[in-house]
């Protein structure tokens, strides 16, 4: 039978046992936390469908030149009558009449690029009259109706704008915008990726900077914990001021808020990595991240950097675009300026009256009875004032694009200067970082021995740890800076996405 007092404890060991084990950190190299955010990431998934709806864009702008046909069939029948004599005095009479028509109009329109417009219309006919006359005197109906009620038309008509619409610059205009504007979607597209590429990067090399930081902030515990052991031993024998101890106790709680800063540090870093990774997907508990910045030198030409942001940059070549799209839409607002000068020529072929439809298109067939017209059509608004206000707001846009564009490239050229620099101040810092960490690190080495020795002070041994923790810490910030600036050279001249081996399509 067990004791009431061990009850409690047999518990709390069951209910420990029953708990699952602790989910294990998902490791995730740097490529590996690139390819998840490029699958998951919503910002991507937003440009793709908005790329999507532009380039869908280029068959609703072809859509004006596509063949149209249209057709329309009508029955109708009326009836009517009238009333009166056929002389004066003669016997009265009543008439009434039935007409019959029945219709079929077929039409087939084609604009053309170079301002041109075909309409063919075929128009078989029906048309039959049937009529009773009722003579009061001598009652009787007589019935008559039409011999021969099929007939029909066949018109082709081409009109030519020979000013305002003429020529496949302004007729094609939003064709050709609407292609631009895919291209440009497509580079915003591109855009995306490589931005979130950059910010993936950053919020990677936060996270390890977070674990570097909070694994040094340890190792000064560790140090000032040890320092307070041997303090303590030193008050014991009576060979330390129970002040020395105080400092040494003061320098573990202070270790100790700068773990509990650092942790918190990296809960952060690592909730907005989560973030970016897997938006939708299953979250995981927890991240490691296994890779650790490099030194690599890297060599380049600020003068052939600057050549190479100007070539590659999708922000450039959006910028381009957008001013071609202004130019071209300069274009079509002088032309809307032009007066309308049309001119069209038309074929009006006609055939006879028939008893059926199969002589009618014998006849439209075999050009028949033909006819032609030819003419001119003039129009002009007398001030025009909807068509100059539109060529203004035209010569604005693309006044505006072309500044745009300047803007873009001088900005362009300060970044990737500005990266330049940043990658030799940034090595030449972790370089500098390292020295005098290691160097650092001896002299607290050499101060530990001295103070060992009863040669220095327990302030001295303190200041020092200090120093080290400080110097850990600048050389973890100077690598992660290094970091960074690499990933901003590789952006500022475009130059990203291939370095991490992915193509975008």
């Amino acid at each position: 039978m067990l004791r009431v007092s061990k009850i409690p404890m047999l518990l709390a060991c069951c209910g420990l046992a029953a708990q699952p084990a602790p989910t294990p950190a998902r490791r995730l190299s740097l490529r590996e936390a690139l390819q998840i955010s490029l699958q998951n990431n919503l910002q991507v998934d937003i440009a793709q469908q908005a790329r999507v709806v532009t380039v869908s864009g280029i068959p609703v702008s072809q859509g004006p030149f596509d063949w149209n046909l249209s057709a329309s069939l009508q029955d109708q029948r009326l009836e009517s009558a009238a009333s009166g004599a056929l002389v004066a005095g003669g016997p009265a009479y009543r008439q009434t009449y039935t007409t019959f028509n029945r219709g079929l109009v077929g039409d087939l329109n084609k604009n053309f690029d170079w301002g041109g417009n075909l309409d063919i219309n075929y128009s078989p006919n029906y048309s039959a009259k049937e009529s009773w006359i009722y003579n009061y005197y001598n009652p009787g109906n007589f019935y008559g109706a039409t011999g021969n009620p099929y007939t029909g038309t066949l018109t082709a008509t081409y009109t030519q704008s020979l000013l305002q619409g003429f020529g496949t610059q302004v007729t094609t205009a939003p064709v050709v915008i609407a292609r631009k504007n895919a291209e440009g979607a497509d580079y915003t597209y591109q855009l995306a990726i490589i931005n979130l590429i950059a910010s993936t990067e950053t919020d990677y090399w936060s996270v390890v900077y977070a674990q570097k930081n909070l694994a040094d902030k340890q190792i000064s515990l560790q140090l000032a914990q040890k320092q307070l052991n041997e303090n303590m031993i030193r008050l014991k024998v009576g060979t330390m001021a129970p002040l020395d101890v105080t400092s040494a106790e003061a320098k573990v709680a202070q270790a100790e808020q700068d773990i509990i800063a650092a942790q918190a540090q990296l809960d952060n870093a690592k909730d907005t990595l989560i973030r970016d990774l897997f938006p939708n997907a299953e979250r995981p508990a927890s991240l490691e991240l296994t890779d650790a910045p490099t030194l690599s030198h890297i060599q380049l030409d600020e003068d052939a950097a600057v050549k190479m942001a100007l070539e590659r940059r999708v922000e450039l070549k959006s910028a381009r675009i957008a001013k071609d799209v202004s130019n071209l839409q300069l274009e079509v607002a002088r032309n809307k300026v032009l007066p309308t000068l049309n001119a069209f020529a038309s074929y009006n072929g006609n055939s006879d009256n028939y008893k059926s439809i199969s002589p009618v298109n014998t006849d439209l067939s075999r050009l028949d009875y033909p006819g032609y017209t030819v003419g001119l059509k003039f129009a002009m608004p007398i001030q025009n004032r909807a068509a100059k206000g539109n060529l203004s707001i035209a010569r604005a846009n693309l006044r505006s694009s072309e500044l745009n564009l300047r803007n873009q490239e001088l900005s362009i050229i300060l970044q990737v200067r500005t990266a330049v620099r940043n990658i030799e101040a940034t090595e030449k810092g972790v370089k500098a970082a390292e020295k005098t960490r290691y160097l650092q690190e001896k002299t607290l080495e050499a101060e530990q021995k001295k103070f060992d020795n009863g040669m220095s002070t327990n302030f001295n041994v303190l200041q020092d740890m200090t120093n080290l923790d400080a110097a850990r810490t600048a050389e973890t910030q100077a690598q992660i800076a290094y970091a960074t600036a690499v990933t901003a050279l590789e952006q500022a001249v475009g130059n990203l996405a291939q370095a991490r081996d992915f193509v975008i399509k």
